[in-house]
């Protein structure tokens, strides 16, 4: 069902991709920002792995400095069918952990100080696998293709406001409709970040569902997830960012009312009850 969601989010932001190229600039304009965007988020997803462990101060370790980590690693990792990940620790109170890398055979697992603090072994091999589950199902070149044409969306509608500022007009054979580019200056990249938060929450339920059966415990998932989001509320992540929060295992920010659409992660509650009813 996840998988069908992610296929149709990914269709409706390339349909919005279309109706915003018309109504802003025709076929030129909307190549233009398709183009742009796509070399930015290729760039992004080339480095990604770098830009975001540089980001965090994470570091490093072999299998002597952190022995147990590398050992619930390499054991899932096994059992995911895909080759050994790095291992980096990041020094931070708050509990959490990501994956990264554009695929599999370039991946890194990161975890805080922090989790490793408060998890049992069970547990961790829950978060563990959840991030392999990640690395597997090729979240980060998916989530690169929906950055791209959200991106491409938000270029066109920069692109109509400065050719209403200006006074010009697009001289694209085809045209551009003036009613619809200021329908779509205003809704179409507040509607595409909504569809890419969608699909950021529907790999997050994926990425559950694969993690409890590689590790073959649902519940010590649940579990951990009950523990990380009780102390995230309590221990801010300093130097988390809006712009990585959704590669993280859970938010280390919080939102309520109508800030609950844009957010990354589905409700824990509604994560947890999923895994607590999981049958292997």
């Amino acid at each position: 069902m996840n998988t069908m969601k992610t296929m149709f989010f990914m269709v409706l932001l390339t349909l919005i991709l279309v109706w915003a190229g018309a109504a802003f600039g025709g076929r030129s304009g909307m190549t233009m920002a398709l183009m742009f965007a796509l070399v930015m988020n290729l760039v992004t997803y080339w480095f990604s792995d770098k830009i975001v462990l540089k980001m965090y101060r994470a570091k490093e370790v072999r299998e002597n400095d952190a022995p147990e980590l590398f050992s619930i690693v390499r054991r899932l990792s096994q059992r995911a069918e895909i080759p050994l990940p790095k291992v980096y620790i990041i020094e931070g109170d708050q509990p959490n952990a990501f994956a990264t890398g554009r695929n599999p055979e370039h991946a890194a697992v990161a975890v805080t100080r922090g989790i490793m603090n408060i998890l049992t072994r069970e547990e961790l091999e829950g978060v563990i696998a959840h991030e392999l589950a990640h690395v597997k199902h090729r979240d980060i070149l998916i989530g690169t293709i929906a950055a791209t044409i959200a991106g491409a969306i938000s270029y066109l509608a920069q692109m109509a406001q400065w050719a209403m500022i200006l006074g010009g007009r697009s001289d694209d054979d085809e045209g551009g409709n003036p009613i619809a580019a200021i329908v779509m200056m205003i809704v179409g990249p507040i509607a595409a970040m909504l569809i890419q938060m969608a699909i950021s929450r529907s790999r997050e339920y994926l990425a559950d569902a694969g993690g409890a059966r590689m590790v073959g415990n649902p519940r010590s998932l649940a579990n951990a997830l009950r523990k990380l989001h009780m102390a995230s509320q309590k221990i801010p992540l300093q130097t988390a960012t809006p712009a990585t929060a959704l590669m993280f295992i859970v938010n280390p920010f919080s939102g309520g009312g109508l800030l609950k659409l844009f957010i990354t992660h589905p409700p824990m509650e509604e994560r947890i009850a999923r895994l607590e009813s999981m049958t292997l």
